[in-house]
Order: C-alpha cells, then structure tokens, then sequence
C-alpha cells in the first residue's frame, strides 16, 4: 500500500515554469504532489543560468512549497567565485533544511556536489531516507573540460563523490551512461529514470508564427540552438558553420540562451559580419513551445571530450517532444537514443564544416525533416514521457520509505 510521502529537495539549480533552464524538477514535484504527496524544495534565489535574480522569495507553485536560500551572487564571475557560490548555498540550505519537519526522503543533487553532502547530513539528522541523484558526473566533468586542474581540489571532490556514492540509500541517474562510473566506486543501488520531457507542453502542429515574426526570419529555414552558452556548449563551431553558410541566405542560425561565453560570441558574429546567427535572451520554459515551434530544426552540441559521451541532454528531449528534428553534435548514449528513434541526423563534434553540411543537407529536404521530427516525437511518447517517469520515480520513493521501516 502506497504512502504519502513528504521529500525534501535540495537544488541549487531549481527552475520555475516562468524562469530559464531546465525544469525536470518542477516538474516531478509537480507530479508528486498531485498524487498527494508533499514536497520541499530548497532552492538559490539566483538564476543558475545567468547568475542574476531569479526569485528572492519563499514561495508555493502548483502545490510544491519553494524556500529560498541565501546564495553568494558572483556566480559567473570565475571557477573560484562559483565554488563559493556553491559551498554558501550549501551551508544556508542545511540550515533551513534542519526547520522542516516530518521528513521521509531527502533528495540531494549533484551537481554541484556540496548541495549533495548538505541533503546527506539532514538525511541523517532526521532518520530520513537519502537519495541521490547524479545529474553529471562531477569532478569528472570540471577534470575533462579544464576546469578543474589543482591535484588537492580534484583529490578532495573525488573523495566527497564516493562517500556519498556509498552513503547513499539509492543513487538516481538521468542518463545509462553514468552507470558504469558510478559502480565502479562502488556503493547504493543505482536507479534509471532518464531526462525527457512532457510531450504535453508542446504542439508539434504549431508553427511559431510571432517568435519567427519577432525575429524578421518569417521564410527562413531556422536551426534553433536553446540552452546555456558556456565553455563546454561549443557554440564557437556553430558561429564558424554560420561562416560557412553566409551565401546560403534562406537558412538562419538562433542561439537562444544565455551563458559566460555570450558576449564573446555575440563579439566574433559581429566581427564576421553574419547576418544568418541571431541571439535571443533566455525564455522561461512557459515559452519556450513557441520557440521550438519557429525551429525547422533544432541543434544540441557540445564539446568533443570523451566524457560527454554519456550524457542525455535536457534540450534534446524537448527538441523531440516539440516534434523537431534533432541536429546532434553530440556523441554516445544520446546519439544511440536519437538514431534508434530516427529522429535527426548526427554531426562529429567540433566540426565546423560537417555541422554547415548537414544543415545543409536538412533545409535542402524538408519532408525528410519534418518526417524525422514526428518520429522523434512518437519515440519521446512511448519511451521519454514526463508522466511515465515521475511515476517511476515515485516507485522509487516508495519502495525506498519502505526500506526505512
């Protein structure tokens, strides 16, 4: 027989419908306490994505209770200033977590790691179950993109990491790709409930007439790229593929998003000339359907690092759900995911020229287009549903509360 369950979540990153970024956890909360559960978030009043003000106060949306903790604010400003900005949010986030009461599951995410060890302390305070969700695998990430260099500071993350791997009641990964390095340090038994997205959110018909309107780009082939612009989205290679597609004036690029490396790549487009790559400020998820509804195809891309090859993407998941085709400029488990759906089309990792080719190639076919989008979408219903997998998570919940009986 099914409990009602109260969790605690500790987010950093926590996204709101009418702000920026990814709401994967809105969304479960969501979902959670309609099928009467209670949910805590902790969260940073400071948007993740672009380091200023999101929401400065406590609050209750859709019937999940939002407490905000104090976060140092120069998020963006340098490596340093972000590990501070993560350790203040941890601290300030345990203390509020010790005021609520009547705890089952505390649910710690990483990254940033802190905020994990922080959900992990409470869990053991309160004779709460822990869980622990592995978003990306932190240091390993920060080690490979280069990031993260000092022997001491990689030393002491990696210690922290299998300590909570261990500590944990039950790990929670979002992509099949992490599972080997987490068991590799050993530990809780690992769980799958993947990134996706609610199909429901989106309407693959609609055509995004006023966002194309907005932008001037009304008979344009767009490529929509949304997500963060920082060091290991690679957008670098897509202002190059906007160099080689200059002549080609019926396609245009749009860089929707925010991020560290923006201005410097507002700065090169401008220094090129291009007139076919256009940026466009964050939306909140609340408006991003009629983004991708602009889009005749959308880009997801990062770095050529090994490590990458075990992601799954956010953006990729809404990009299918919008029934649009996936431009994927990212290798392994996603790229599996995306072929096996025959919903896009892959592109090798930083290459320029490959990346305007294949745009190429899409805009010169848009039935084959539209056809590997209304796949990708039918793929997303049967397999990457919102709410097939919060029902799985709360499977989860369940069976991890009856444990701690």
């Amino acid at each position: 027989m099914s409990r009602r369950l109260h969790i605690l979540l500790l987010h950093q990153a926590f996204v709101a419908l009418d702000e920026a970024g990814g709401t994967r956890h809105l969304e479960f909360a969501r979902y959670l306490v309609a099928e009467g559960h209670q949910v805590t978030v902790i969260a940073s009043p400071v948007s993740y994505l672009t380091g200023r003000d999101a929401a400065a106060r406590d609050e209750v949306v859709d019937g999940v209770r939002i407490l905000r903790a104090y976060t140092y604010r120069a998020l963006h400003r340098s490596f340093v200033h972000r590990v501070f900005s993560f350790l203040s949010f941890a601290l300030s986030s345990f203390f509020i977590g010790l005021r609520v009461k009547d705890v089952d599951i505390v649910w710690g995410t990483t990254p940033p790691i802190f905020q994990a060890a922080s959900a992990w302390l409470l869990a053991r305070l309160k004779g709460a179950r822990f869980l622990l969700e592995v978003r990306d695998l932190w240091p390993a990430f920060a080690v490979a993109v280069g990031v993260l260099r000092s022997r001491a500071l990689i030393g002491a993350s990696e210690w922290l990491e299998r300590f909570l791997y261990r500590r944990a009641d039950h790990v929670m990964i979002n992509s099949p790709g992490f599972r080997e390095h987490i068991a590799a340090r050993g530990g809780a038994p690992i769980e799958l409930v993947p990134n996706g997205a609610d199909a429901a959110m989106f309407d693959p018909a609609a055509k995004g007439a006023e966002f194309r309107r907005q932008l001037g780009l009304e008979h344009k082939f767009i490529v929509l790229y949304a997500g963060a612009h920082g060091l290991s989205n690679d957008l670098g290679v897509v202002v190059a593929a906007a160099e080689e597609l200059r002549d080609d004036a019926h396609i245009a690029i749009v860089l929707l998003g925010d991020g560290k490396d923006k201005p410097a790549l507002i700065e090169q487009a401008r220094a090129f000339r291009l007139d076919n790559l256009h940026f466009v400020d964050p939306l909140p998820k609340s408006g991003m359907a009629q983004a991708l509804a602009a889009a005749d195809a959308c880009l997801a891309i990062l770095k050529p690092i090994d490590m990458y090859k075990t992601v799954y993407p956010n953006k990729v998941f809404d990009y299918m759900a919008a029934g649009r085709p996936v431009l994927l400029a990212i290798d392994g488990v996603i790229r599996q995911a995306v072929e096996t759906a025959g919903a896009g089309l892959f592109v090798p990792p930083g290459d320029p020229a490959a990346l305007a080719a294949t745009i190429k190639e899409l805009a010169a076919d848009p039935q084959a287009a539209t056809a590997m989008g209304r796949r990708g979408r039918a793929y997303l219903m049967e397999h990457f549903n919102r709410p097939a997998l919060v029902a799985q998570l709360e499977e989860l919940l369940q069976r991890m509360a009856g444990e701690g009986l």
